[in-house]
Parts: C-alpha cells; sequence; structure tokens
C-alpha cells in the first residue's frame, strides 16, 4: 500500500511539474502569432484610441502583430461577452472599461458574462476625470456658487449628462444623494448633444467628458467647477475635485487589458510586464499628452482588486440613480 501510495505521489508530482513546464514553454513562445485586441464601440472613440496605441507598442515588444478588431453593441457589453467565451490562450483580448465592467452588471438583467468569474484581468492603463461645467455666461462660476445656487432653489434646477445609465448620470446621481442636492436629470444622447444644449442655455449644468468639454474651457465658453477624480487633475491644478465637496468621491472612467477567465499565469504575466514597458515608453505617453487620458499602469492583481471595488462602488452609485435594470 505504502508503495503504490509512493508511486501515486510520484506520479502526481510528475503531473503537475509536466504542467508547469508546458506553460511556461508557451509563455516563453508566446505570442508566436497575431493576437487580436477587441473594442466594444466604433473607431475612433476613446477606448479605440487606447487601444490602437496599445497594440502599436505591444506589436513592437513582442514581436508580433496587435490588431485592433471594433464590435459595437450594447455600450461594450457584446464584444466583452463574446471576448469572455473564446479560448483562453491570450490570442483574444480586450480593452474594457468602466461602463462593461462595473456599470453593466447592475442596469442589464442578464449579461452574457461575469466580470469576476468570466474575465482574467491584465493591466489597467487609463484613467479620465470627468469635467464639472456650466456656460460661461452663467453666473455659476465655482462649485460653490453652484451648491449655494441648488439649496437656495431646490428642484428648479436642471443638469445634462451624455444619457440614462452613463457614467455621467450615475456619477452626478451620487453627488446628488451625498451633497444632498435636489437637481433633476436631463439626459441627451451622447456629448454631441449635450455640448450643444448646454452653449445654448437649454441646461444650465453639464457632467461630461474631459474631450468634449475642453475646447470650450480654454476657449472661455465654459467654465470649469469640479473634476470628479478622488483628488485634483494635474491638467487643471487650481480646479477642485469633487472629493473636497463629497467624502471619499471618485468616479472616472477607466481602461484595462483583459482576457477569458482561466489564462496562464505566465501569459498573463508577460502581457502585463509588456503593457507596464509600453505605458512608460516616452512615444505612448506622448500620444496622450492632449487628450483627457491619465496614463497609469497597474499591474493584473492590482487591476482586479480595483475591478471589484468599482462593481461595489457603482452597486450603490445604480441605486442611487434609481435605474431599472433592462
Amino acid at each position: 500500500m505504502r508503495s503504490r501510495a509512493f508511486k501515486y505521489c510520484i506520479s502526481a508530482f510528475m503531473g503537475a511539474a509536466l504542467c508547469l513546464a508546458s506553460s511556461l514553454s508557451g509563455a516563453q513562445d508566446y505570442p508566436n502569432k497575431p493576437v487580436k485586441i477587441l473594442v466594444g464601440y466604433v473607431a475612433g472613440g476613446s477606448p479605440d484610441f487606447v487601444a490602437r496605441a496599445l497594440a502599436q507598442k505591444l506589436s513592437d515588444i513582442l514581436g508580433q502583430p496587435f490588431t485592433v478588431e471594433n464590435r459595437p453593441g450594447a455600450g461594450g457589453v457584446t464584444a466583452t461577452g463574446q471576448m469572455s467565451k473564446l479560448p483562453a490562450d491570450g490570442y483574444t483580448l480586450l480593452l474594457g472599461d468602466t461602463s462593461q465592467l462595473g456599470i453593466a452588471p447592475h442596469i442589464f438583467k442578464t449579461l452574457p458574462y461575469d466580470t469576476l468569474k468570466d474575465l482574467t484581468p491584465i493591466a489597467g492603463i487609463t484613467y479620465e476625470p470627468l469635467m464639472l461645467v456650466t456656460n460661461a455666461k452663467s453666473n455659476i462660476k465655482t462649485m460653490q456658487e453652484l451648491l449655494a445656487h441648488v439649496k437656495a432653489n431646490p428642484g428648479k434646477v436642471n443638469y445634462g449628462s451624455s444619457g440614462i445609465g452613463s457614467i455621467h448620470h450615475i456619477s452626478m446621481e451620487v453627488l446628488k444623494a451625498d451633497a444632498g442636492l435636489d437637481i433633476a436629470h436631463i439626459p441627451y444622447k451622447g456629448s454631441g448633444q449635450s455640448v450643444p444644449a448646454l452653449l445654448a442655455g437649454d441646461v444650465p449644468v453639464l457632467l461630461t467628458a474631459f474631450t468634449a468639454s475642453a475646447p470650450h474651457i480654454k476657449a472661455g465658453t465654459m467654465n470649469l467647477l469640479a473634476v470628479t477624480s478622488g483628488k485634483r487633475w494635474s491638467r487643471y491644478p487650481d480646479t477642485p475635485s469633487l472629493s473636497e465637496f463629497v467624502k471619499d468621491y471618485d468616479y472616472q472612467a477607466e481602461t484595462g487589458l483583459l482576457g477569458p477567465a482561466g489564462m496562464p499565469p505566465a501569459i498573463v504575466n508577460r502581457l502585463s510586464a509588456a503593457v507596464k514597458q509600453a505605458t512608460e515608453s516616452p512615444d505612448f505617453m506622448a500620444k496622450f499628452k492632449d487628450t483627457g487620458f491619465s496614463v497609469i499602469y497597474t499591474n493584473a492583481p492590482q487591476y482586479g482588486d480595483i475591478i471589484r471595488k468599482n462593481l461595489a462602488k457603482y452597486d450603490r452609485a445604480v441605486k442611487m440613480a434609481k435605474i431599472q435594470a433592462e
């Protein structure tokens, strides 16, 4: 019996050793063919911009073509679901964002994926705070003036966003609840509608993206009141963060690289190290100089922790926004 048990243990040990050797060998050979990065939005948008900049650098670093494939639909949900069902071999990846990973699980009754169970976090890449702005002709030019005006006129002030369930809408509803503001939501179909509405005076307050507001802030046609990051943003160091008015407030659009669940750790580590090298390169950073993105690399465990925290944070936020799951 002892001899049989001993042989079984040796066999199990050898099997584990062979699996480890195979995994390490696969990682050393990886990649040995082209790699796809799926983007769940149309070409030209923010996630697409990040994905294409990253793909170019990863191609240089890892010696195989990394190509971007746009598969728009359901706010990134379609591409995420498709990617999560593919082989976990590192040859089809996803450029994911906050909407797909942190918000969608709380606003859809059913999803084709489970953020925590069906995906492998590889690396966090960018953060993008949102801008709280008013029309430059408005008497509201600071956050303090906005708070005073809304509290003096409960239920009479509106704010605009890029639509129901957008990060702009959800983030503003958290501000409303935590700051005790009675301000009504006017949803628009993206910044292409909401920004002109603000400039025309149809809505007095808007929470929007940097890319949509920056030209108008620079031109002096918008007042920038605050940013949604947890601390002041280096691009506008004199502009307060909303965390200065609401404790622990921190809502930003984030992007990262993911794969299907079950990816070999050695391949995850190889990809994550390559992303780190890419994001720290001067030419990669230069591409983001005049954008709203802050390039901040986080490794796989750190990025996974961010995703878990975001799921909890946006669960509370969606409930505050009273969004009915579809």
